[in-house]
């Protein structure tokens, strides 16, 4: 998992710094110093200090109970993501605040060094649902393409037509349905890739499990909510195909969008994901 995370930290590095800042999305900083700072504000999204958390809660499973001296401000930390302003989707350049889930952040990869060294090597063994897990990944991937692109910093073919209005003149200048740089759509396409990947596993204690499966209902319902929207508005309203658009769910507030995020989340949750007992496939001998 935090490979993953590593991957889309270094390309936004790597990006931001190379491309001009006109050319991506809410940042004014260009060269090295412009990715980093967009590198930092990446460690406060709730892709990543989101997804720190029952990331943490998993080590700490496996850790002694002393852990937790480092674990409760790993997860305080982190959760610092969610206060308003830390993540501002209008301005992307780097705040002082933008430190402090990025230490959190820190704190739960060690936690999870720990916990890796304490458990030993090995492979974890195949689980019930596997199947489906693999098929919606292989889906969540395929649908993001456009945005790997452009986080990579260049556009797909087809990804950047003459204007955003249908029927316009040809002489209008070009129109890129997909920015380069990151995209709250990815951002959508990774936390569902995490929960997906993190439903694999299941905590000791009912009540940590609970939290646990919450959070990665949270996780999934948010993240899809992002993913399907992002990409309605990019490939289908951008393009001139129709005039409505699903509502931003970026930002927590009281809207039906959020109404539709939270009650996907508790169905997630009453379906059992990331909460019913997980049976080990048994191996084929042959």
């Amino acid at each position: 998992m935090w490979a993953l995370l590593a991957v889309d930290a270094i390309a936004i590095l790597v990006v931001y710094s190379l491309v001009d800042p006109s050319e991506l999305h809410a940042v004014s900083r260009e060269g090295l110093g412009g990715g980093l700072s967009r590198a930092l504000v990446q460690l406060s999204f709730p892709s990543v200090a989101g997804t720190a958390i029952p990331i943490a809660l998993l080590a700490l499973d496996a850790l002694p109970r002393r852990a937790w001296l480092v674990g409760v401000p790993a997860i305080g930390l982190c959760a610092v993501f969610a206060w308003p302003g830390v993540v501002d989707a209008h301005d992307l350049d780097a705040k002082p605040v933008n430190a402090i889930p990025a230490l959190g952040v820190c704190l739960a990869v060690a936690l999870t060094v720990a916990a890796a060294r304490r458990a030993g090597p090995g492979f974890a063994p195949r689980r019930s649902g596997d199947a489906l897990r693999i098929v919606a990944a292989v889906a969540v991937a395929l649908v993001s393409l456009p945005w790997i692109a452009a986080e990579a910093g260049f556009h797909l073919p087809g990804g950047v037509f003459l204007t955003d209005e249908p029927y316009a003149e040809p002489h209008q200048p070009p129109t890129a349905s997909v920015h380069l740089g990151h995209h709250h759509g990815l951002l959508g396409a990774t936390l569902v890739l995490s929960a997906l990947l993190l439903s694999r596993s299941r905590l000791g204690g009912e009540a940590l499990r609970r939290v646990y499966a919450l959070l990665l209902s949270l996780m999934l319902a948010y993240g899809a909510t992002n993913l399907v929207q992002d990409f309605w508005h990019e490939q289908v309203v951008k393009r001139g195909w129709t005039g409505w658009d699903i509502p931003s769910a970026t930002t927590p507030r009281l809207a039906a969008i959020w109404a539709i995020v939270l009650g996907a989340a508790a169905l997630a949750y009453a379906l059992g994901f990331a909460r019913r007992p997980e049976t080990v496939e048994p191996a084929i001998i042959t």
